[in-house]
């Protein structure tokens, strides 16, 4: 049975008075990966990120409506942004450790959440860096520093060093598109491996991506406005095989985008 781990009600974005998201209703599903795609400049980053409040980093912008995490509105006032981005992990586009050892770009956010015992620390970075498939790669190079990694690698380690922190939900934005196709299938088939523990929402440009991927796909698009809108939401076969919006027929099919 289907259980909604996230739903995103009448949601907007703004940047200042420019309107980058408008009024998103759709579901996340526990233990599902959900899949955002759609053309370039329609709101499928800044949607993601609304889902830990990375969006107020950015300097004027606000959100309206509601994301209802495990019954609790994430964009009440009174919410801890920071237990918010502990619960809801991401990964980002293009690979960034910190500029530290494979063991420190790991421990360092069970340490800033009180974890102080090397014992504890040690059994963290083992089990993440196992839960992104990469302890065999780099179990003898935990004092080398992260940065030393190929790409691929480093994205598994940002990987691993979202986990550390247990999150429930994990945030990939186009997590392998600076990645080569080796490195790309590695961490697709480490999304399919982490919803056994997490749910995932992961934006991709690559439509084959999020056909391999995912369980549910929401397709995006700007209206007159230039506003991200939802045009269709349903599992990711549905969406490739038997659109019901012609705009999503088009879009999968290359008519545009």
């Amino acid at each position: 049975m289907l259980t909604q781990k996230i739903e995103i009600r009448n949601l907007s974005v703004f940047y200042k008075s420019f309107r980058a998201v408008n009024d998103v209703t759709m579901p996340v599903y526990e233990n599902k990966v959900t899949a955002i795609i759609g053309p370039s400049g329609c709101g499928k980053s800044t949607l993601l990120r609304s889902l830990n409040r990375m969006n107020d980093l950015v300097p004027g912008s606000h959100s309206e409506g509601e994301i209802i995490l495990d019954g609790e509105n994430l964009l009440d006032a009174g919410v801890d942004v920071v237990d918010v981005r502990r619960r809801v992990g991401m990964v980002f586009q293009r690979p960034n450790p910190f500029p530290m050892s494979v063991y420190d770009n790991i421990a360092y956010g069970p340490r800033l959440y009180g974890v102080k015992k090397k014992a504890i620390l040690d059994e963290i970075v083992e089990e993440s860096l196992r839960g992104a498939a990469l302890w065999d790669d780099v179990k003898d190079k935990l004092k080398q520093s992260g940065m030393a990694l190929s790409g691929g690698q480093q994205q598994r380690l940002c990987i691993a060093r979202a986990i550390a922190i247990q999150p429930e939900v994990l945030l990939m934005d186009e997590p392998a598109s600076a990645l080569d196709p080796i490195a790309t299938l590695r961490i697709e088939e480490l999304v399919a491996q982490l919803q056994e523990r997490y749910t995932i929402v992961i934006v991709t440009h690559n439509m084959q991506e999020a056909a391999r991927v995912s369980d549910y796909t929401a397709f995006m698009m700007m209206n007159e406005q230039r506003a991200g809108e939802l045009v269709e939401f349903d599992e990711t076969a549905a969406i490739f095989t038997t659109p019901q919006d012609k705009r999503t027929e088009d879009y999968i099919t290359g008519r545009f985008g």
